[in-house]
């Protein structure tokens, strides 16, 4: 595909008129043609006024019509998949293999969401049927269901060129949903967000949906995503990233004249604990797994265990040797882009030189991206004396936290702020035992997990991929899996209606056949008379 570097605006190209940028080559640190070119303040304002008409459009759109675009886009990206992936191989330096099951992932999510629309029990119907002769006061017929929220700005992640980014799953539940989208394209990797927004553009061409429901727009800076966050047509935001960035988005939701809700996900440490029963049994296997874990994508997703929570015991000293082993004979890594390589070089500078921390690194690493691995190791006492210590360090690096007693390790979890995820090694007999460690974690995350490591996520109907804040602006919500089109959707209640006046999904003969809730049961079928 031919890149031009130009913003796309309800299928159109916009003018070559903001500031010019590239994309650096993470693993040489060399520009990659060609230019791309920031979007400007009248873009903004002709991709938001595009979006909201095609959402007016859009949302009275069949499940089955938007399903269809779902599902072109899907085999549109598959189709595409060599190139997709050898321009974010240019832009990212993220290994072939991954980029093609993220590729995947992709595709899959929006075939997933083009299921769960057409199936169409999602939207929640609710019937309470009048009731004329109840006394004292007789109840009115009332129905509610969720709808379509409007245009929703989209903010892609540097860490998922592609399941994070463009056709995302923020991008393909608000479309499921029956919304308009404006994603505003992450600059590491504007030549993918723009072979897969021409495939979004083809796909909504070939099957008849409003040409406003997608738009892309360039920025190296920040003042794209302000004033998209800020237009008064867009209705929510998805955000993917820093809790910097996320915080501003949220902070500048809440400030407009009608706030809007703001659905960002701002990465964790995802703590990881430790229980006596699994040391004993499990020692040798938790030391590789924990590695593999804290540096898979270079330590750049955000369920990297990055606490890992150790009684001192026998076989605590067995397993801090193998994890200082391979963490000092391990490869240098290459990090998405010099910023985020920049904050992992001065991080670590600054936790060396703390006093009660010790660190393990491998050897010096040469490039603009690249960087060592560093396992860091503490006890107890002085971690509760340093709760920043807890926070994310975005890169190939873990805490290692020494506990002795069980009332230190209960206060630490205790303190902690919201997390993705957190992981519970151990026995059943572990389990039973600290069960008030679980009643903690359960409060403090958004996934807990036994026996297992928190990198690697299945995109399910059960999954839930969200937390108490930081972690994410609502725990309410999860951006990953069936559930995540519950954010982009409001209530809206039906009281009085006609019959022939009521959407589908309310109405007596339940024409869709989906699963509604009539005067408190659920059930599929119809309503008589």
């Amino acid at each position: 595909m031919d890149l031009r570097g130009v913003s796309l605006i309800a299928g159109g190209e916009a003018a070559k008129a903001g500031a010019e940028f590239r994309a650096i080559n993470p693993a040489t640190g060399s520009a990659i043609d060609p230019p791309f070119f920031s979007a400007t303040e009248d873009d903004v304002d002709r991709a938001a006024r595009a979006a909201y008409d095609a959402f007016l459009l859009w949302r009275k759109r069949s499940a089955r019509e938007r399903a269809r675009l779902l599902r072109t886009i899907a085999d549109g990206l598959d189709a595409a998949m060599p190139e997709l992936v050898a321009r974010a191989q240019m832009e990212t330096a993220l290994p072939e293999a991954r980029l093609q099951g993220e590729t995947k992932r992709t595709s899959g999510q929006c075939r997933m969401f083009a299921d769960v629309i057409e199936e169409g029990s999602w939207v929640g119907a609710r019937i309470d049927t009048a009731l004329p002769d109840r006394k004292p006061l007789p109840r009115p017929d009332i129905r509610s269901m969720l709808q379509p929220i409007g245009p929703v700005a989209v903010f892609g992640a540097s860490n998922f060129p592609l399941a994070y980014s463009v056709a995302g799953g923020d991008t393909a539940s608000a479309l499921a949903a029956g919304n308009s989208v404006i994603v505003k394209a992450h600059p590491a990797h504007p030549g993918t967000s723009e072979i897969v927004a021409r495939i979004i553009i083809q796909s909504i061409r070939d099957t008849g949906a409003p040409e406003g429901v997608f738009s892309m727009l360039y920025d190296q800076g920040f003042a794209v995503g302000q004033a998209l966050v800020q237009h008064p047509l867009v209705r929510a935001v998805g955000f993917t990233g820093s809790r910097n960035g996320g915080r501003a988005l949220m902070d500048l939701a809440a400030q407009r004249p009608e706030p809007i809700p703001c659905f960002a996900e701002m990465g964790s440490t995802n703590p990881v604990f430790i229980l006596s029963g699994a040391l004993k049994q499990q020692g040798n296997r938790l030391a590789s797994g924990l590695f593999g874990s804290f540096t898979l994508g270079a330590g750049q997703f955000c369920t990297k265990p990055g606490m890992v929570f150790v009684p001192e015991q026998q076989e605590t000293s067995p397993l801090l040797a193998e994890l200082c082993r391979l963490t000092g004979e391990s490869a240098a890594f290459t990090l998405l882009t010099p910023g985020i390589a920049a904050n992992y070089t001065r991080s670590l500078q600054a936790r060396s030189e703390e006093s009660g921390l010790a660190m393990q690194q491998a050897r010096p690493s040469a490039g603009t991206c690249a960087v060592s691995a560093a396992l860091l190791e503490t006890e107890i006492d002085a971690f509760l004396d340093h709760p920043e210590w807890s926070q994310e360090v975005f890169g190939p690096t873990s805490l290692v936290i020494r506990y002795q007693q069980r009332d230190a390790m209960l206060r630490a979890a205790e303190e902690l702020e919201g997390h993705l995820t957190a992981t519970v090694w151990g026995t059943e007999a572990d389990l039973a035992e600290y069960a008030d460690l679980i009643a903690i974690l359960e409060r403090k995350a958004g996934r807990l997990i036994f026996n297992g490591f928190p990198t690697g996520l299945e995109v399910s109907d059960a999954i839930i991929h969200g937390g108490p804040y930081p972690a994410c602006s609502d725990s309410r919500f999860t951006a990953v899996g069936s559930r995540a089109i519950l954010r982009f959707a409001r209530p809206v209640c039906y009281q009085g209606f006609p019959e022939a006046s009521l959407p589908g999904e309310l109405r007596n003969a339940n024409p869709l056949r989906i699963l509604r809730m009539i005067n408190g049961s659920t059930t599929r079928d119809t309503i008589n008379g």
